[in-house]
């Protein structure tokens, strides 16, 4: 239980990144308003980006930390939950400053916005994931090239595993 909570609260903070530009945006397609500000939508969205990315990256840090091998998931989930958080943005949107009657106005507007929403989780989802996945890479091979260095100095001194203890002693000064 505690994983979802967490899972699902993660979701708020790349949503209210770009809660501003989703207002207007709004506004844009459901009020008729024109919408001019290309400039500030594309900073928006290289900040949602990076607030995907270091957030996950943080939790699955934190996940790998506490020897939790299942991340795939759960570093999607991290930041797709916003998608969720969106759909609950524009049900409040709906409710307070749209001012549709009718049982078809809402359910086409309640339709295009959970689409909107799913595609906007898969996308934060997915760039969550992927810098998971980079990021569990780079470390792990980062981990494998330092012991093959050891290996590689260890066998420039002389040292095998195979060795007796009086055959460990390094001659060379710089093996120490």
């Amino acid at each position: 239980l505690a994983l979802t909570l967490t899972s699902l609260f993660t979701g708020i903070i790349p949503l209210s990144t770009v809660c501003t530009e989703i207002y207007f945006i709004l506004d844009a397609v459901w009020r008729h308003q024109y919408y001019d500000s290309m400039g500030y939508f594309f900073c928006g969205c290289v900040l949602l980006i990076s607030m995907c990315a270091l957030l996950s990256t943080y939790f699955c840090y934190k996940r790998l930390c506490a020897e939790d091998h299942r991340w795939w998931w759960k570093s999607f989930i991290d930041s797709a939950s916003a998608g969720f958080w969106l759909f609950m943005y524009s049900v409040w949107y709906l409710r307070t400053k749209l001012r549709l009657v009718g049982f078809l106005p809402v359910t086409v507007y309640l339709t295009y916005m959970c689409m909107v929403s799913i595609a906007f989780g898969l996308f934060c989802g997915t760039i969550g994931f992927m810098t998971s996945f980079l990021f569990t890479k780079i470390i792990y091979n980062f981990r494998s090239y330092r012991r093959q260095l050891s290996k590689i100095a260890l066998f420039h001194c002389g040292i095998t595993n195979n060795a007796t203890p009086e055959e460990k002693k390094p001659e060379d000064p710089d093996c120490v």
